[in-house]
């Protein structure tokens, strides 16, 4: 069977976007900031990959010009078309995301409305197959469900993307952008954006953080469930965008594990976290580990369900997981739940044909 037998539904695509690009959709005096100023937001994260293209594939970079994914007719001939889309979910690479911004939060507020703007206009609009996430300033907490409550009600806005970076999501707090995103239909991505940390110390170089990205990963789902999102919100999903899948069985069994042992701290949890996990919780296969057939078989066994994954590109990142390759060959019927089926599932807003 190949790819094209099964359509694939991509959940990590990045579209490129710079300041000069949203201008247009951006306020006074935010705007003036940009262009008479040349404001910039600061970036912390040690990156070194040395290639032609840095942080993207070489061969992404348009005819044209620009960074690569910023050009939608060009990301049309070498992604959707050439691989056979059936949809895809943009991700974008508004880097550092506005929710990240320690300082001068006004502008963050100002950046994601913009942001937001611009990718119905400039993208959703102009190809069906390719939907969207909500960019918010989640420190301004109110200005975010104000955001999410604007936009969310759009039918090709399929989740709200949260960082994953220093902040840990589960907290109360931020409890009502959750309410907000189920009462629109939106599921909850996390994408990571800063490296884990030691202790409160980063990496001292990018194979470190690169190699333990799914350690920020495991942080936010522990925190989200035990801090009791998926009780409040039953309707409401999460998606870990970016960070592989091979530490799922352990993270299933730590949790489990320490639920027997520490309910009490945790009363309003009703039930294992591992049941949890199966129902509210799915991950992006992108970055897959070079698997056998026997090794990805026997890791979905020790999940517990084959429909936890769902398969992403990375697109255009140097990392790119090419859909005829980065996963080992599986039957058809565990191919079409990891290439389109389990997206379609999670998402409320993809058209589920197979569901009609």
């Amino acid at each position: 069977m190949t790819q094209n037998d099964i359509p694939l539904i991509d959940t990590d695509i990045h579209e490129r976007v710079s300041y000069e690009q949203i201008l247009d959709y951006l306020e006074e005096p935010f705007k003036s900031y940009i262009t008479d100023c040349q404001w910039i937001q600061e970036k912390h994260m040690p990156y070194t990959q040395p290639s032609v293209g840095g942080v993207d594939r070489a061969d992404a970079i348009p005819p044209s010009g620009g960074p690569a994914g910023s050009d939608l007719t060009f990301m049309q001939e070498q992604l959707l078309d050439d691989i056979g889309h059936e949809a895809g979910i943009l991700t974008s690479a508004l880097d550092p995301s506005p929710s990240s911004m320690h300082g001068w939060h006004e502008m963050a507020v100002a950046l994601a409305s913009a942001y937001n703007n611009w990718q119905i206009k400039e993208w959703l609009d102009k190809d069906e197959r390719l939907y969207g996430s909500v960019h918010i300033a989640a420190q301004e907490r109110d200005e975010a469900v104000k955001e999410i409550e604007r936009v969310g009600s759009h039918p090709k806005m399929v989740q709200v993307l949260l960082p994953i970076d220093d902040i840990m999501w589960g907290d109360p707090y931020y409890h009502p952008i959750f309410e907000a995103a189920e009462k629109h239909n939106l599921m909850i991505g996390m994408h990571h954006n800063e490296p884990p940390v030691y202790y409160g110390k980063w990496p001292r170089y990018f194979i470190e953080w690169h190699t333990l990205i799914p350690t920020a990963h495991m942080k936010q789902v522990t925190n989200m469930i035990f801090n009791g999102v998926f009780e409040k919100y039953p309707n409401l999903g999460l998606i870990m965008i970016e960070g592989g899948f091979t530490f799922i069985p352990h993270l299933m069994w730590k949790m489990d594990q320490q639920y027997r042992d520490l309910r009490h701290e945790v009363p309003w949890i009703k039930r294992k976290p591992s049941e949890i996990m199966k129902q509210h919780v799915r991950f992006t296969t992108q970055p897959a580990e070079e698997l056998t057939k026997k090794e990805m078989l026997s890791l979905i066994e020790q999940m517990g369900t084959d429909e936890m994954l769902c398969f992403s590109t990375d697109y255009p990142h140097w990392d790119y997981d090419s859909p005829t390759r980065a996963l080992p060959p599986l039957d058809a019927d565990l191919k079409r739940k990891i290439f389109s089926q389990n997206a379609k599932s999670f998402y409320p807003k993809l058209p589920n044909t197979e569901e009609e």
